[in-house]
């Protein structure tokens, strides 16, 4: 490696640690320590190979032990066809975190398995507030390959990034339909955990990681 390339290399590596900074890592690749599983199904969750797995045959809500209110949240995903998870986020342990809390909606949108009859709804695709509000969609890689999502919440702001782009970009207070407020009360929760709500599929999560804002 010439002098110049090392230089770049160091530059680079100071680049993505100053980036990294304030997160703190919430899985440890080992096994499930300060995670609580909820209504588990089946394995519930497993670790193999360093990466967290709710397997087919397995799954419910693995949540943090602690709780957040406004965080900045990175991780790694990947599923395969109708793949189907989501992530909560300010939720409470029981309930449906979807709407006790808020899920972000992690989906193979592209399988066939989900375009049979009416199809999904825009706020069921990947990166919504779920049923809530609608994400872009056509940019989850698919077929075991990993996607980079990050997902920010701040005071009434909700936005989700995958794989660089911005996907999600809401103020849940332009909710004001009563009907959706009475269904969905945990958008007006300022805590609670960050959890994977798994729905009998395998899908892989790893670098999982939070800053606290």
């Amino acid at each position: 490696m010439t002098r110049r390339e090392l230089s770049l290399t160091l530059m680079g590596a100071a680049v993505m640690s100053a980036a990294e900074r304030g997160y703190k890592q919430l899985f440890n690749g080992k096994d499930l320590t300060g995670w609580r599983l909820v209504k588990g199904r089946g394995k519930g969750y497993v670790v193999e190979n360093g990466v967290l797995v709710c397997p087919e045959d397995g799954g419910g809500n693995l949540f943090t032990e602690k709780e957040y209110a406004d965080f900045n949240l990175r991780l790694e995903w990947r599923l395969w066809d109708g793949g189907n998870n989501g992530v909560g986020i300010r939720a409470p342990l029981e309930g449906d975190s979807a709407y006790v809390g808020m899920e972000i909606q992690v989906l193979d949108e592209e399988s066939e398995k989900y375009k049979k009859g009416a199809g999904l709804k825009p706020t069921q695709m990947t990166g919504s507030v779920y049923d809530v509000f609608a994400a872009k969609s056509g940019h989850v890689k698919r077929n075991g390959e990993w996607n980079r999502n990050e997902i920010e919440a701040k005071g009434r702001k909700v936005k989700v990034t995958l794989n660089g782009v911005l996907i999600t970009d809401v103020d849940l207070d332009t909710v004001k339909d009563e009907a959706v407020l009475k269904k969905h009360p945990g958008l007006a929760r300022k805590s609670g955990h960050i959890g994977f709500l798994g729905h009998g599929t395998r899908v892989e999560f790893r670098n999982i990681r939070v800053k606290e804002l």
